[in-house]
């Protein structure tokens, strides 16, 4: 998948954003192979007119979809970069992830393949999806909510995440204030054109699980 032409990216954002989330990655990851056994210590809140880079190696999507009434087929797919923008009153901000839709994996090789093709995400054609938000719900300093869209095999549909947790800390590997937390929804994945099986037992709800951490990359909590 990826972004709609009706989105594009400023290329200086680009940039900056991709190099900003490669470095958090290679440091997160030199940092955990260190694995010092340190604990992480309390942060605050997000901190007002901050950015944040989104941590790759922490941040994923999880969907769950209904397999002929009984069990729940279930797969995981990366992001590739993302950036979030809090508002000067910290109250607020702009949410920018782009996913990697290629990076699926479900556990089982031949349903990868299939998953991967015409019949549900056609990656060839749409390799990357894009969740873009002009707000950010808080009570007091934690996320409560966030109101985006998401560009998926070329289409955009709102989409609502609703937080059952969110907390900041400031990182003993990487020295910098980190903030995330567990997000999720539930969407009809016929709205963006993705149908196949739907006749015949496999649901149209498909329920989504989003973890994401992101990294300070402005300053110290106040």
């Amino acid at each position: 998948m990826h972004a709609s032409n009706a989105m594009p990216k400023p290329v200086p954002l680009i940039i900056k954003s991709v190099a900003a989330a490669a470095l958090v990655a290679a440091v997160s990851l030199a940092a955990a192979q260190q694995a010092p056994e340190l604990p992480a210590l309390p942060a605050g809140g997000p901190v007002k007119g901050a950015s944040y880079v989104v941590d790759p190696t922490h941040t994923f999507v999880m969907y769950e979809m209904g397999h002929y009434g009984t069990t729940t087929n279930r797969g995981r797919f990366s992001t590739k970069d993302g950036t979030i923008k809090i508002d000067g009153s910290g109250q607020s901000g702009k949410i920018d992830i782009t996913m990697d839709i290629s990076s699926i994996n479900t556990g089982v090789d031949l349903l990868n393949r299939h998953v991967l093709s015409k019949d549900f995400f056609n990656v060839a054609e749409f390799p990357v999806a894009r969740f873009v938000a002009d707000r950010i719900d808080f009570s007091g300093d934690k996320v409560t909510e966030v109101d985006g869209s998401l560009t998926l095999m070329g289409q955009t549909k709102p989409v609502k995440l609703k937080a059952s947790r969110f907390g900041c800390y400031l990182s003993p590997l990487i020295k910098r204030q980190v903030c995330g937390g567990d997000f999720e929804t539930t969407v009809e994945r016929s709205n963006w054109g993705i149908t196949w099986g739907i006749p015949f037992g496999f649901e149209d709800r498909v329920r989504l699980l989003v973890q994401v951490e992101a990294v300070n990359i402005t300053g110290g909590p106040s």
